[in-house]
């Protein structure tokens, strides 16, 4: 029996280390966690305010930032389907972007580090006040700041006008708005006198909650992102602390080989059948090994008789991984031959049933028992033909 994400959100809350980085799967709960820690900083802004996560109300904000998929979901497209020319990125009308954009004038930090994790030449516009007609033909008032347009400039000073970027370039742009304002929080608090403080808007500020920033983003802009965040978040002398999450092996192995004195605490955040949770520490001198967990994971559901269908994609993420590192075409070259020494055609077309929800029963997870004995040999296989380093659980049972 595990934690609830209530009694993790406690457990985070009680540590004295500057930054807590959690590595977790897809599904495991992590946006949730993000929402349990800011009820559990600032209660009575979730109790006046309502749960607006997105938003960042007032009273929220000055103990608590948080980048998750709720800020993502502050920004849409206007993809001007009559006249197909002006395409806009829309910003839904929300205290956050308001206050970073507005209050802060954050807008030329923000293009600038957009700019640093596309390119140079596509450069985002904030928008001014205007008046327009709407399709009723009444005056409609367009706030500033509502709307972002996005042009590549190609020399001479001409532009392409309102292009539509990639969804990557756009998690790039949300991202920039946050990181711009953690920019700013350190620099600010960093920079007040102890003898002669002064007041600043994050005064109150104790936690910075940043989940999974890396959607759609390609390895090279990732490793950036990490290397800037990490040495921001070094650099901070205030007593503001920092917990990351993710689901993604490389940024999270980045953090890590950044994150390497005692001021920081890694973790696993596990899921239980039960849908409890257990925040598992890791070690601060090796990095986390997404293809060793996902094998511990398949050899613990086999000693415990508790296979399902998803462990078929964790087999199928393994051999995927081994394939890539060792340059073969196929994952499916890696698996046990027929007699004739042709990859085995059974074994790959059951690996790619078991591991499609859209194939084979949607969402069923019950595997037959024939299933479960594939699923076991490809297991003994592979560890077999690739000398994998026996688990220690394998090496106290056999001992």
């Amino acid at each position: 029996m595990g934690k609830t994400l209530r009694e993790i959100a406690e457990e985070l809350k009680r540590s004295p280390k500057k930054v807590q980085l959690i590595y977790a799967f897809n599904g495991t709960g992590k946006t949730r966690l993000s929402r349990e820690f800011k009820r559990l900083i600032a209660p009575k802004a979730d109790a006046d305010e309502g749960d607006d996560n997105a938003g960042q109300p007032e009273l929220s904000r000055n103990k608590i930032l948080y980048y998750s998929a709720f800020t993502e979901d502050l920004f849409y497209w206007d993809n001007d389907l009559e006249g197909d020319v002006e395409y806009k990125l829309k910003i839904h009308p929300n205290s956050f972007t308001d206050w970073v954009l507005k209050d802060q004038g954050q807008d030329r930090n923000i293009i600038a580090n957009f700019q640093r994790y596309t390119n140079a030449k596509l450069t985002p516009r904030f928008n001014e006040a205007r008046t327009e007609k709407g399709k009723d033909g009444a005056e409609v008032v367009v706030k500033e700041f509502s709307e972002v347009t996005f042009s590549m400039a190609r020399g001479h000073e001409e532009a392409f006008e309102s292009l539509k970027i990639s969804k990557g370039e756009e998690s790039c742009f949300t991202w920039s708005i946050f990181f711009s304002l953690i920019e700013q929080v350190v620099e600010t608090l960093d920079s007040v006198q102890p003898d002669y403080p002064e007041a600043t808007p994050f005064d109150d500020l104790e936690y910075v909650f940043v989940d999974d920033p890396v959607s759609s983003l390609d390895d090279n802009h990732l490793i950036e992102l990490a290397v800037d965040l990490a040495r921001l978040v070094r650099s901070s002398k205030s007593d503001v602390k920092f917990i990351i999450t993710t689901h993604n092996p490389l940024f999270y192995n980045v953090l890590h080989n950044e994150f390497r004195s005692e001021r920081y605490k890694k973790y696993l955040l596990k899921k239980h059948e039960d849908n409890s949770c257990d925040l598992i520490p890791q070690s601060n001198d090796s990095p986390f090994s997404y293809h060793l967990h996902l094998k511990a994971e398949i050899e613990r559901a086999v000693r415990e008789g508790q296979l399902q269908k998803y462990h078929y994609n964790f087999m199928r993420n393994i051999l995927e991984k081994i394939s890539t590192f060792l340059g073969y075409d196929a994952w499916g070259d890696l698996l046990p031959q027929t007699g004739d020494g042709k990859p085995n055609g059974y074994l790959t077309r059951v690996v790619n049933i078991s591991s499609h929800s859209k194939h084979a029963g949607e969402e069923v997870a019950d595997l037959t028992e024939d299933d479960k004995r594939v699923l076991e040999r490809l297991l003994d296989e592979i560890s077999a033909t690739y000398r994998f380093k026996p688990s220690a659980t394998q090496t106290n049972e056999s001992v």
